[in-house]
């Protein structure tokens, strides 16, 4: 079990449009998911296990089904995988099509003893088939990118033992995709800068602001 407080919200996410990138469409989308896992994995962020996506119909909405795919050892580059997908449509839905692709799988974080701990869904990353043209969003629900925890306790030596790795994976996706992304809104729990946490005011204590009333 996670002993790492994950908020409900993000806080700090990352967009990017990518309408000139490639063509619109699931095969583009899941292409781009495995160019993007990639530069995740090298800073050891997103292992991919899964994907997950909700089944929309065009003029109507939403079917509130939501598809989870084991990849289960298949690469999300896999030829075969787009047809993985669009088998996995409800029956019960025969014109509905699929949004956004979640990618979900586990990161590696170092606690303050420096010891390197797994995580299920320590980023979360996302794309979009929509045939207006393709999208990326990266987010972080954790407090270890950060210079405080939750409760506004500051913890140094945990940010600049994770916050670097989330930093140069940005770079990274930043030269592969050609543009900076752009920074998600505020939320409760934090905001993001182009390459990381924007950091709140310290008090006169030296602590930043509680926002672990969710807990």
């Amino acid at each position: 079990m996670s002993t790492l407080p994950r908020a409900p919200r993000e806080r700090a996410s990352w967009f990017w449009d990518l309408y000139d990138f490639d063509a619109p469409g699931l095969e583009s989308a899941l292409s781009l998911a495995a160019r993007l896992s990639e530069v995740l994995a090298r800073h050891a962020l997103l292992t991919p296990v899964r994907l997950e996506y909700l089944w929309t119909v065009t003029g109507v909405g939403s079917t509130g089904v939501r598809t989870t795919l084991d990849l289960a050892g298949t690469p999300l580059a896999d030829p075969t995988l787009p047809d993985r997908v669009r088998g996995s449509r409800p029956a019960a839905h025969p014109a509905a099509e699929i949004t956004d692709v979640n990618v979900l799988g586990s990161g590696t974080w170092t606690d303050a003893e420096d010891h390197s701990r797994t995580e299920y869904r320590l980023v979360d990353l996302s794309v979009d088939t929509a045939p207006i043209g393709l999208s990326a969003e990266l987010s972080v629900h954790h407090d270890i990118w950060g210079r405080y925890d939750f409760w506004g306790r500051p913890h140094p030596e945990v940010q600049h033992r994770n916050a670097p790795r989330l930093t140069a994976a940005l770079a990274d996706l930043t030269a592969l995709l050609g543009a900076p992304p752009e920074p998600g809104e505020r939320t409760y729990f934090g905001m993001a800068t182009v390459d990381g946490i924007a950091e709140p005011e310290a008090d006169e204590n030296g602590w930043g602001p509680d926002v672990s009333g969710w807990l």
